[in-house]
């Protein structure tokens, strides 16, 4: 396993709990829009095993060509001891990044696709909305809905309803409104439904989106193969 150390160049303060940081880009590094990766702080593999509550699996918000690795990150108040050591990094200090494997590309087979997510999770979905302004090709048309009950909504500047480029963009900040919005996006029976989110976020969505008919090969998660079924294996007797 390939481990690639890299410095901080730049940290956004994106909301007032929100960070981004961007590294430099390693010799060889490569990703695509849905990646993620392993996130390491110094120290996490100095004993004999790794320490793992100095990694963590992030999502990459930012697509090769802008040259940065961007890794979005909400930090609240009370924190983890990960979290509190990432807010005091600064420019220059060090991290690890390994193991990165995209999960969620871009699907490009002619039908609409809809972006579901919670809160920081549209970090994940950035990259695909880049993407396809860049490369709209075989993809009729995106809309993404957020909830996010802090209201300080993410990335407002790409995530900006654009007509003229087949994309809308929805933001809620209760789960009504959200649940009912996703009923109405699921009318659409040969969507691709893109759901990012913590495992309870995904779980009712999808129970939401199945119950409305849509098949599982349709809902997009942002999970390992081998951890789908257990997902997606939604029984609509229950």
């Amino acid at each position: 396993m390939q481990i690639y150390w890299t410095k901080i160049n730049k940290i956004i303060e994106e909301t007032p709990e929100v960070k981004t940081y961007l590294l430099d880009c390693p010799k060889d590094f490569t990703w695509e829009e849905g990646s993620h990766t392993h996130f390491a702080l110094e120290g996490f593999n100095a004993g004999d095993k790794p320490n793992r509550g100095l990694i963590r699996h992030m999502s990459i918000s930012t697509l090769p060509h802008e040259n940065s690795i961007g890794i979005t990150t909400r930090i609240r108040e009370k924190c983890s001891e990960f979290k509190t050591i990432l807010r005091n990094l600064e420019v220059g200090n060090e991290v690890a990044l390994f193991k990165t494997h995209s999960n969620v590309p871009l699907k490009r087979e002619d039908k609409n696709v809809y972006l579901l997510s919670s809160g920081v999770g549209l970090a994940t979905f950035r990259p695909l909305v880049l993407d396809y302004f860049e490369r709209p090709d075989n993809v009729n048309q995106i809309h993404s809905l957020n909830i996010d009950s802090s209201s300080d909504f993410l990335f407002t500047t790409i995530f900006e309803s654009a007509p003229d480029k087949n994309f809308t963009s929805q933001f809620v900040d209760n789960r009504k409104d959200y649940y009912e919005e996703v009923k109405t996006l699921a009318a659409d029976k040969n969507g691709l439904f893109y759901v990012v989110g913590s495992d309870e976020f995904l779980v009712q969505n999808i129970k939401v989106l199945r119950e409305q008919g849509i098949k599982p090969e349709q809902i997009m998660l942002d999970k390992r193969e081998q951890a789908l079924p257990e997902f997606l294996s939604f029984d609509l007797s229950i």
